[in-house]
């Protein structure tokens, strides 16, 4: 594992512990010489995890499409900065740069990001881990909701444990560098 992306929220959120363990992570990449792959902003946990990774010294590879950029949003302190035309091309940018996926609390837009990466590993797209950084426990309603899922058998139990939770920082990176789920890859393209 050379690459990590870190999706989070554009947003701060109201606990002091979201923004630690942003820090945390970002801390704990460069200390595993592992770089960062994120949505390319300056803002939220996306700000704190990305200007964390660059002051103790790591890489950062943002990506973000052209109309947040126009926003001022973008991240230019990064050591590559990336600017897209979609979400869709951000998104299939990060995946292909990225050999794991980390979730941090973030809203609509983590959710989308991560659950594409969870669909494509179903599908056999890719095969490669995602994990949730479950702080405060942030991340309950969301696994509630998986375990309503597979009782219903809307999804199959084989494809329940694509979904990985972990409860500290150094849990995440172990989950997210051990071996992928045991399924055949298709590329992406």
């Amino acid at each position: 594992m050379k690459r990590v992306c870190v999706f989070c929220g554009s947003s701060s959120g109201r606990r002091a512990e979201y923004e630690y363990a942003a820090r945390a992570m970002g801390e704990a990449l460069v200390e595993r010489n592992l770089e960062l792959i994120y949505g390319g902003g300056n803002v939220g946990l996306m700000g704190v995890i990305a200007d964390t990774v660059m002051r103790a010294g790591g890489r950062v590879i943002g990506v973000i499409p052209q109309a947040l950029a126009d926003r001022e949003i973008a991240n230019i302190g990064v050591t590559d900065l990336r600017v897209v035309d979609s979400m869709h091309t951000r998104k299939f940018q990060m995946a292909e740069l990225s050999d794991a996926f980390i979730a941090l609390p973030g809203g609509f837009g983590t959710l989308d990001e991560i659950f594409e990466i969870l669909s494509w590993n179903q599908l056999g797209y890719i095969t490669k881990p995602a994990v949730f950084l479950d702080t405060e426990g942030f991340w309950d309603p969301m696994f509630a909701q998986i375990d309503v899922m597979s009782d219903a058998g809307l999804l199959r139990p084989k494809h329940r444990g694509l979904a990985q939770r972990a409860g500290s920082v150094g849990e995440a990176l172990s989950l997210a560098s051990a071996a992928p789920p045991d399924r055949k890859s298709t590329r992406l393209n």
